[in-house]
């Protein structure tokens, strides 16, 4: 192969350059006879004559010493475990491994494996072109992994919900990094000592095509620093996060796999036993920001005496829950969370949108205990299909693959001033990790798991129950089906107190006026048919 750049730093055809090559390989004839046979002069066939080889010479390579090709082997065993462990965590987003729950997304995890594993491929696709670049970009990836492990393991909220997984892949990427130094270094001194044997000096200049491979490696490198930077400032942002004290109590559930947050205000009333608790069930968003604020206007106004609300898992200060998680299963997770406040009822159940598929299936596991079901805008079960689509799911998985890059969520705290509040219970909350964990979980066993549950549950209601329905007019006068949808949950029970179409309000009818007046209405009258009821 001709090299395009550069050229002999001595003439070759000289007679001072030609009486030194005669007199090395002389010398070097001299040696090989004389001496056993090593690393380096084992590997070729033996000729008999010993001339330099040119430098762009095929048998000119690093390969020749077995050293080099070892150090190559150990890093195709390394591929195939990193490889392996990728699958790993790959699979545990959709269905969770014995002892590899995370109490987060687990997609930071899944992050730094593939930077891993995309590093490892690069030291061996370029593996016989070693640089000074490949080498200062390790260390600049080795110490800000370094920075990654310290944040991980120093922020006790971080440090639970990416568990040993989490700590294990962040370490890996950084051991990964530091050993492409190595290997990097290594491949640097075995191409030069076979440039010094077989050509007589070392080789400084590059053909094309190791200038191509050299900037191929030098693109691949500065994407995957962006990526590492990016990574590290999302994990600032969540330390940020992390220091937000919850409202409530964190309670242990499933056999103590993770914790969700629960918050009961208010007092019980000891002379009135009878008195309902209202518990509410959030809708699409963390119940924060849009049912609770509401309700706790009512229980300002007197409307309700006592109420409680908890973030599903992967809400808030909830933590995910192992996969497949159910909707039935949330409602059983927040049986045993109550269990453990020691909060026993009577209970009103309080919903909206998707969440009133929770709180039925939570309303027909505590017959008794409920005394009432008050539903708004709510979401009825054959709309299941749509929220287990596919294509949802698909676009649920991608975001939570690119999540770990925060691009979101630092455009949010940089540009708009988003603060912890938002991005843990607010506005921003959907671009989290663990939201779109729980959105994907909600997603992948909707139309199998949770859509059984709610048809059991249906079966078994209790016919006496006080039912309140709400419906959005705006919702219906788009979807005809929904008016229908509607009026059929408005017969799950067979005490149906009232069913009301506030025209003018949206999907969440609390945000408009002529809703919030009708749903503190009816709120006031549940109060008093529950205690009746009871």
């Amino acid at each position: 192969m001709v090299s395009l750049w550069g050229s002999r730093k001595d003439d070759p055809d000289s007679a001072e350059a030609q009486g030194q090559n005669a007199e090395n390989a002389h010398d070097f004839e001299q040696n090989s006879e004389h001496q056993e046979p090593t690393e380096r002069t084992s590997l070729l066939p033996r000729e008999e004559t010993h001339r330099f080889l040119s430098p762009d010479d095929p048998a000119v390579s690093p390969y020749n010493l077995w050293s080099v090709r070892a150090l190559r082997a150990f890093s195709l065993c390394a591929l195939g475990i990193s490889f392996v462990w990728w699958t790993f965590l790959l699979v545990s987003i959709f269905v969770s491994p014995p002892l590899m729950h995370a109490r987060g997304s687990g997609f930071f995890a899944f992050s730094y494996t593939t930077l891993a594993v995309i590093y490892l491929v690069l030291g061996l696709l370029f593996f016989a072109v070693p640089s000074k670049q490949m080498t200062i970009w390790g260390g600049i990836f080795s110490l800000i992994l370094l920075v990654n492990m310290i944040i991980i393991i120093s922020v006790p909220r971080i440090r639970l919900e990416e568990g040993w997984v989490g700590i294990a892949s962040v370490v890996w990427a950084a051991v990964v990094s530091m050993y492409q130094i190595a290997q990097n270094r290594a491949v640097t001194w075995g191409k030069r000592e076979e440039e010094e044997r077989l050509t007589g000096r070392e080789e400084t200049r590059r053909s094309l095509r190791e200038w191509m491979a050299v900037l191929c490696e030098m693109i691949i490198l500065i994407i995957m620093a962006i990526a590492v930077v990016l990574f590290t400032s999302t994990l600032i942002l969540r330390a940020r996060d992390a220091s937000l004290e919850p409202r409530g109590r964190l309670y242990s559930v499933h056999g103590n796999a993770y914790n969700v947050h629960l918050v009961c205000i208010g007092n019980r009333t000891a002379n009135d036993p009878d008195q309902p608790t209202i518990l509410l069930e959030g809708g699409e968003g963390p119940v924060e920001h849009t049912l609770q604020p509401f309700i706790d206007d009512t229980y300002q106004h007197g409307v309700i005496n006592r109420y409680c609300y908890w973030d599903r898992p992967g809400l808030g200060w909830s933590d995910n829950a192992p996969s497949p998680h159910s909707a039935g299963m949330s409602a059983d997770v927040l049986s045993e969370a109550l269990a453990l406040a020691d909060e026993s009822g009577p209970w009103v159940v309080v919903s909206a949108g998707v969440g009133s598929i929770y709180s039925r299936l939570f309303a027909s596991r505590h017959l008794l205990e409920v005394s009432g079901i008050f539903l708004i805008d709510p979401l009825h079960e054959s709309y299941l299909d749509d929220v287990g689509q596919p294509g949802r799911g698909f676009v649920l998985w991608l975001r939570g693959i690119i999540s770990p890059l925060g691009l979101d969520r630092l455009a949010g705290a940089i540009i708009r001033g988003r603060t912890r509040e938002d991005r843990t219970i607010g506005r921003s909350a959907y671009q989290t990790g663990k939201f779109i964990k729980a959105k994907l979980q909600e997603n992948l066993v909707a139309v199998t798991m949770t859509a059984a549950e709610v048809q059991s549950a249906r079966h078994i209601q209790m016919g006496e129950t006080p039912l309140v329905v709400v419906s959005s007019g705006q919702k219906i006068l788009q979807d005809s089906h929904w008016a229908a949808r509607q009026e059929d949950l408005s017969h799950i029970t067979n005490n149906l107190l009232s069913w009301d179409v506030v025209h003018d309000a949206p999907h969440e009818v609390w945000t408009n006026g002529e809703g919030r007046q009708v749903l503190e209405k009816r709120l006031r009258e549940m109060v008093d048919a529950s205690r009746a009821h009871r």
